[in-house]
């Protein structure tokens, strides 16, 4: 219902100040899209790779899920200093299906040449590439490393942000401050699978400075947090308060809501065909949680000959620590302790990633790429995996056609 008043609002409010400004074909009016169309498959049907809060990954046989999507965005101009924008997304996300959601929906107003400001649904600015990290054209590698953008599954808030751009000699410094409420859906992998829903008040900042072919940049945002139906959670604290661990249970769960920190820099470099990415970023809980604390990095670096363009990338995710600390009487229920010791222990994966790149064409790229997949603790990030776990490299080849329209 929200998202719906969110639609109808942007809608309503363009429709009603573009009736003075005239038809559609006015030429006020830009639409455009951007896809891709992937397959992906992996060496093995015993656990599936997926991307960051996607319920259905590639296992052995040939899959159009993992990377395929297709996007549109309709921006009108109202007038010199306000506009419209609004894009769907469809893609395999939180279902085992293809859904459509709407990604943006804002009005935009521009105070002057270096300060504007939009309302509505904004893209929360939490990772060097949150602004396009869907748009696969725009990216040199065929998705972003999960590793990293596991770590905040929060793409957008309904509420409002400011955007300041001043030019410093040949250092153009770009600023964003956002606040907001991000709702959605996160998938959760344990067992065979489940989803929950989540409300999440968000603020936050990001600073960038782009000095010809070098930008630099550094984001912080936090999060309350509230998930009432995270169904293995809320069996484990509800047996955890009905065997008098009372307080346990309050640190672990999510239903009263609890705050979460993230922050990251960033960086990329695109010199004399020499292509370059790193980013580093700490998720840390700013309350007792059971979400256990992560630091992630990766490093991607590449080289331009003529229209083709190989690269190379490792990605890490490793745990840094949990905000709870389980009383020493739960020791003396074995099967208590082991399933909240296994519960705060963060899950750990590094991963290699060789691909190419051919822009073969105008606005087409093909892209064919390798991810050798390194689980560490608690089976690294993959999904659908044995209750036993599973530690055993995974091979994952992939190929796509990314467009912009």
């Amino acid at each position: 219902m929200k998202k719906q008043l969110l639609v109808a609002a942007v809608i309503a409010a363009t429709a009603a100040l573009r009736a003075q400004a005239g038809a559609l074909d006015d030429g006020n009016l830009s639409i455009s899209g951007f896809g891709t169309l992937g397959v992906a498959k992996s060496n093995t049907d015993e656990v599936k790779f997926a991307r960051y809060n996607q319920a259905d990954g590639v296992g052995d046989s040939a899959r159009l899920g993992l990377d395929t999507n297709l996007g549109l965005q309709a921006t009108y101009k109202i007038n010199d200093w306000l506009s419209g924008t609004a894009q769907v997304l469809t893609r395999k996300a939180t279902e085992r299906t293809f859904t459509t959601d709407l990604t943006w929906a804002f009005l935009k107003a521009r105070i002057n040449d270096e300060v504007s400001v939009r309302v509505g649904r904004v893209v929360v600015p939490t990772f060097l590439i949150s602004d396009y990290q869907n748009v696969g054209y725009a990216n040199t590698m065929m998705r972003p490393p999960i590793e990293m953008y596991g770590q905040a599954p929060i793409e957008n808030s309904d509420g409002a942000d400011i955007n300041y751009q001043h030019a410093i000699g040949d250092l153009n410094v770009t600023a964003q401050a956002f606040a907001g409420v991000s709702r959605g859906k996160l998938f959760v992998s344990s067992g065979a699978g489940s989803t929950a829903t989540y409300r999440a008040p968000a603020a936050g900042f990001s600073v960038a400075g782009e000095y010809g072919p070098f930008l630099l940049r550094f984001a912080h945002a936090r999060a309350d947090m509230k998930i009432n139906d995270i169904q293995p959670i809320n069996a484990l604290t509800t047996t955890l308060a009905g065997a008098g661990f009372s307080q346990l249970a309050a640190d672990i769960t999510f239903k009263t809501g609890k705050k979460i920190a993230f922050t990251s820099i960033g960086g990329t470099m695109d010199w004399n065909n020499v292509v370059g990415q790193a980013e580093y970023a700490q998720r840390r809980a700013k309350e007792t949680v059971y979400l256990p604390d992560t630091n992630a990095w990766y490093a991607m670096l590449g080289y331009r000959f003529g229209k083709v363009l190989p690269y190379y990338a490792h990605a890490s995710a490793k745990g840094a620590g949990s905000s709870v600390t389980p009383p020493a009487a739960l020791a003396k229920v074995p099967p208590l302790n082991a399933a909240v010791t296994g519960l705060l222990a963060s899950a750990e994966q590094t991963s290699d990633i060789v691909g190419v790149r051919w822009d073969f064409a105008k606005q087409l790229a093909l892209k064919v790429q390798v991810d050798r997949v390194k689980p560490g603790a608690k089976s690294g990030l993959l999904i659908n995996v044995p209750a036993a776990g599973y530690n055993k490299n995974v091979n994952v080849v992939a190929a796509g056609l990314d467009f912009v329209f």
